[in-house]
């Protein structure tokens, strides 16, 4: 039996596919989803999507949304989501060196707040070209 997953973004489908698990970033940690989970509906964190197509693990990026599990679907909303393929594991790097130190810096509670969005986004970057290249 396989799950039927599909992630849609504002402006596109980014993934439309069938596997055999998925592991969503939760909003209260890794949530794991095997064909028969019973039906759910979760609000999703910036992170790592993990998808295992027969023995090959998958990442995608997710920047926070929804999910909903129901007879072996999973339909996913988000606010935006980036294929690991895509990302440079080098940039990515520098680009989470360079959210530490803004997070380090900001004074403003606002400015705090965009920069751990910031750096949250990095970490899911370096994460997930990480994963792709090991």
């Amino acid at each position: 039996m396989k799950l039927h997953i599909r992630v849609i973004a504002p402006d596109r489908t980014v993934w439309d596919a069938n596997a055999e698990e998925v592991i969503l970033p939760s909003s209260t940690g890794q949530l794991g989803i095997l064909a028969g989970h019973i039906p759910l509906l979760t609000a999703l964190d910036i992170g790592v999507m993990r998808v295992r197509i027969e023995k090959e693990w998958q990442p995608i990026i997710l920047l926070g949304g929804f999910a909903e599990v129901e007879n072996n679907n999973i339909t996913i909303l988000v606010n935006g989501a980036e294929q690991a393929s895509d990302i440079d594991i080098s940039e990515a790097q520098d680009n989470l060196d360079t959210a530490t130190k803004i997070l380090a810096e900001a004074k403003t509670n606002k400015d705090k707040i965009e920069a751990t969005q910031n750096l949250r986004k990095a970490r899911a970057r370096v994460q997930a070209a990480t994963v792709l290249n090991t």
